[in-house]
């Protein structure tokens, strides 16, 4: 089984969880997760951890930045029911907002708020996902959460269509944030395009493109090299390295005296990395094995 991280740029149009399943099966593995759901129209950063390195998605969120970077674009006027263009439309209204009407909301949106997650979205309400009680015509008392957005910006203006960037962390919408602009200029607004360019530390710089991946694939290339190694992303915690006989021991659950510090490590025999411990009075206790 083919194990460790691709990181992905999602296209526009699919599913996280689809393009998560055909990379797998690229890879002949049926283990695989990933970090951060893109919605279906939106495209980019996306880590997808195969086979072991499925057990390391906790880490690696634990220990990387929480902050994540979306380009998005909007379109004023109007609003469906999914605050994007793969909705039905639901409200329109004559009022465009000026740019300084713009750029005079967007400080209001900054910090820590409180955000309303859309009614198309997958926040458990009632022990159901929201959106599945959205597709079925329910109405839902969507109770709004505190997120945190590190910036927000307007980047540019094509006709009727504005672009922003924003930094936001965990838990936020982008949108809702589309949203919330256009209520704060007492007009409707609609998400046209999102780019995920930043999640958890993995720059879109860093990217695959999946049609990229699936050409080599389907043409005999060296789709593998783009594979990461099982512990990548793990960098910031440190290293702990046994010999053989503690290697095993460790692998089967042992605790093993090694001293230093309390805290996390990662483990490894020689050069192969075999889990996640934790120091706890000088002894090394095993978190997840590998």
């Amino acid at each position: 089984m083919n194990s460790g991280w691709i990181i992905l740029d999602k296209p526009s149009g699919m599913f996280s969880r689809r393009a998560a399943g055909i990379v797998a099966r690229m890879f002949a593995t049926r283990t695989f997760g990933h970090i951060g759901t893109l919605d279906e129209m939106a495209s980019g950063v996306l880590p997808i951890a195969l086979g072991a390195a499925t057990k390391m998605i906790p880490f690696v969120e634990d220990v990387r930045p929480s902050i994540k970077e979306y380009m998005f674009s909007l379109q004023f006027g109007f609003e469906t029911d999914t605050l994007d263009l793969l909705g039905h439309e639901i409200s329109r209204t004559d009022i465009i907002p000026s740019r300084p009407d713009v750029l005079s909301v967007l400080p209001h949106l900054v910090g820590d708020i409180d955000q309303t997650p859309p009614a198309f979205s997958a926040v458990h309400i009632d022990g159901h996902r929201a959106y599945d009680l959205a597709r079925q015509g329910r109405v839902i008392d969507m109770p709004p959460r505190r997120v945190h957005i590190d910036a927000l910006e307007l980047l540019n203006i094509d006709g009727d269509i504005w672009t922003f960037r924003t930094r936001c962390g965990r838990g936020t919408y982008v949108r809702a944030i589309a949203r919330d602009i256009a209520k704060l200029c007492k007009t409707t607004a609609t998400v046209t395009m999102i780019r995920r360019t930043e999640s958890i530390g993995f720059s879109i710089k860093n990217t695959v493109k999946l049609d990229f991946l699936e050409n080599l694939f389907n043409n005999g290339g060296d789709f593998r090299k783009y594979l990461e190694s099982v512990d990548f992303g793990l960098g910031d915690i440190p290293v702990l390295n046994l010999d053989g006989t503690s290697a095993v021991l460790y692998k089967n659950g042992g605790f093993i005296v090694t001293g230093g510090a309390d805290g996390m490590r990662r483990v490894y025999a020689g050069s192969e990395f075999i889990g996640i411990g934790y120091v706890t009075d000088g002894t090394l206790r095993p978190k997840r094995t590998i």
